[in-house]
């Protein structure tokens, strides 16, 4: 008898643990079909991944790199990821600021001596920048001089704003996306580290955590193991990234290109605190407030991140990414250890993909397990 039960518990346990296999095989082969039915195997489409704990549940490509060559999409395509670039630079800050080299409550007026009103300097300062609370009016004349701003760097985009007479409001009232403020937040990276701000963050924070493929632009975009953007006008497609989209050669804001592999490895490098210390990472993603906020908006950005909790209360912490014919959306739920991203090389249903994804975590259960 004493021999039985033991085989008895282990038999329990290989059927409780086949049974998961097999519900979760249910979900993937038919999440699978869904994103087939989403991203045809002709077209444009994207890569999707799916990670709890630092286990891949899910990850597949869908639809074509490159309608040229017709290279399939897979979880290594690289692809640019857009506003979720900004996390990188945020990040880069905040390495810097553990070495004490700078602090968030900078004025910009340290960085930036050339602004045409120094009053304007001294009130803005760093956090404002990465909470998109500045005040600074996006005053580029993109549509006007489109031509320029097709190979415009970051220092092209910042200048203008540091020409400004004006704020929109005071800085730390309001929320205002900007992305000016980011190609800022890559010149104060450069001023203060002393290198290309893209080879900090590559060598601080990429390689670090592993990311060996991914890259961050100054100048033309990656050639090798990329995905190519596209619009749909009519009955075709037309191309929309590098040299075709004013503002896309600005890389702080926009400027890193990765793949849904190496975002899962970012984020493990987030949650172990490989390339920053875990008291900063939790404080990048807390909420910032300000004590003379008016907006009607409650603030919901962290240092870069954006904040929110979900239908079932859950908090998220991501950020989303749009540029060109790209369309991307990072997102992990750091309670529960989950993360997912879709990157897409086309304007698709991103908003509806993530909503099927949480609706499929929560009918499995992936919610209830710590």
């Amino acid at each position: 008898m004493r021999y039985l039960l033991p085989l008895l518990l282990s038999l329990a346990l290989l059927l409780v643990s086949c049974t998961e296999d097999s519900r979760k095989e249910e979900w993937v082969d038919a999440l699978d079909e869904y994103f087939h039915t989403q991203l045809p195997a002709n077209e444009p489409g994207g890569a999707i991944l799916i990670m709890k704990d630092d286990s891949i549940l899910f990850a597949r490509g869908y639809g074509v790199a490159d309608l040229n060559t017709k290279e399939a999409i897979t979880t290594k395509t690289l692809f640019n990821l857009g506003s979720i670039s900004k996390t990188f630079v945020a990040n880069a800050i905040l390495k810097l600021q553990e070495a004490g080299k700078l602090s968030v409550e900078d004025s910009l007026e340290e960085y930036f001596p050339n602004f045409a009103d120094p009053k304007i300097a001294r009130k803005v300062q760093i956090k404002h920048l990465l909470t998109h609370t500045s005040g600074l009016p996006d005053n580029r004349n993109v549509e006007r001089d489109t031509a320029f701003y097709l190979t415009a760097k970051d220092e092209e985009n910042w200048y203008p704003v540091t020409q400004a007479k004006y704020l929109i409001f005071e800085p730390g009232q309001r929320y205002e996306y900007s992305n000016p403020a980011f190609n800022a937040l890559a010149l104060i990276v450069e001023k203060v580290s002393g290198q290309k701000w893209q080879t900090y963050v590559g060598d601080s924070i990429m390689r670090p955590a592993g990311m060996m493929l991914s890259r961050v632009t100054d100048g033309p975009y990656p050639t090798d193991s990329v995905a190519h953007a596209y619009q749909r006008s009519k009955d075709r497609w037309i191309e929309d990234d590098y040299g075709e989209e004013p503002t896309f050669a600005a890389a702080g804001n926009g400027g890193v290109w990765s793949s849904v592999e190496e975002l899962a490895k970012y984020e493990l490098a987030l949650r172990d605190s490989v390339f920053l210390r875990d008291s900063t990472i939790r404080d990048s993603r807390t909420i910032k407030t300000f004590p003379f906020w008016v907006d009607t908006r409650k603030p919901f950005v962290g240092w870069s991140w954006f904040i929110e909790k979900n239908a079932d209360g859950l908090v998220t912490v991501g950020h989303t990414g749009d540029q060109g014919g790209f369309l991307c959306n990072y997102v992990t739920i750091p309670e529960k250890k989950i993360f997912f991203v879709i990157l897409c090389n086309t304007r698709r249903d991103v908003p509806g993909f993530t909503d099927k994804l949480f609706s499929i975590l929560k009918e499995n259960n992936y919610f209830d397990r710590d």
